[in-house]
């Protein structure tokens, strides 16, 4: 089934000045859907999730946050940090005019997801949460980004330099994953080193306390044998929260490679809650509108 896509960017005011913010949305409707990348990728990585939702009917917006894909890329550690994420989704919604929304993500996207459902829990119909990061992970995720933020740092030339020799490559011609890794390789030394230390040095999520009190249902989806994501992490937050369904995949390729018995998850998830009756918000007309 086709579904329309259409291109939108808004703006925030914020630690670095105005910053532009770029988004996609597929289908339309009222039944909201954000969804979120993960650490450094861009938006487009949730192109398939995204049109297969919107494919049942679901209106469904991914976002670049700040420091990643087509939004703006300051080189402040201040700009970055999981509230100013998750308060960077609140302003998608209000920009939309989306009382509310089922709000999920992958990885980086999971934990922002989780920070919204605390932040603003009026605005948040539902979450699912790929690979949430959280205790289990600390170690591993120490291991994995302390080089990047070092390169970025004090060798700016080899991050640099690896933009230089991915960016010319036309995505058109290579396989879509392929794609999406040349653009998680295309960054700035200076933006990348603020985005790993902004995220490296705040918190990485709500407190297990925070995330008992979550009432949102929620879908979380782990991964085995993936440190940086272990499903110990999923299977935990599926335990701490009163409305969370664990899923377990098969394996951290699954969503990527053969993804019709999770994307059927996710879509009976997000239309049951849309189907729910929970408290709703006046819509706020965009603006301009």
């Amino acid at each position: 089934m086709l579904v329309s896509e259409r291109i939108g960017q808004f703006f925030l005011e914020g630690e670095s000045g105005r910053d532009r913010l770029e988004y996609t949305e597929y289908g339309g409707g009222d039944s909201w859907v954000v969804l979120i990348h993960g650490q450094l990728m861009p938006r487009r990585m949730q192109q398939p999730l995204a049109r297969a939702l919107a494919a049942e009917g679901l209106h469904v917006v991914t976002v670049d946050l700040l420091g990643h894909g087509r939004s703006d890329r300051p080189a402040d550690p201040l700009a970055y940090s999981m509230t100013a994420f998750a308060e960077q989704v609140v302003a998608l919604l209000d920009h939309l005019g989306a009382p509310q929304a089922v709000v999920g993500g992958t990885s980086l996207g999971a934990n922002v997801s989780l920070e919204v459902a605390v932040e603003a829990p009026d605005r948040v119909r539902g979450l699912i949460l790929e690979m949430p990061v959280l205790d289990n992970a600390v170690e591993a995720g120490i291991l994995a980004f302390a080089p990047v933020l070092f390169a970025a740092r004090f060798l700016p030339f080899t991050v640099n330099g690896v933009r230089r020799l991915t960016r010319p490559v036309p995505r058109g011609l290579v396989p879509f994953w392929v794609g999406i890794v040349l653009d998680t390789l295309d960054q700035r030394a200076d933006s990348v080193a603020a985005v790993v230390h902004g995220l490296f040095f705040g918190r990485v999520a709500p407190s297990s306390r925070q995330r008992r009190a979550i009432q949102a249902p929620a879908l979380v989806v782990g991964h085995p044998a993936d440190p940086i994501h272990p499903a110990a992490d999923a299977a935990m937050l599926a335990e701490e929260m009163p409305h969370a369904t664990f899923v377990r995949a098969r394996s951290i390729l699954e969503w990527r490679v053969a993804p019709a018995r999770l994307d059927r998850a996710a879509a009976d998830f997000a239309t049951a809650c849309w189907r729910s009756p929970r408290a709703s918000r006046r819509t706020r007309p965009r603006p301009g509108a």
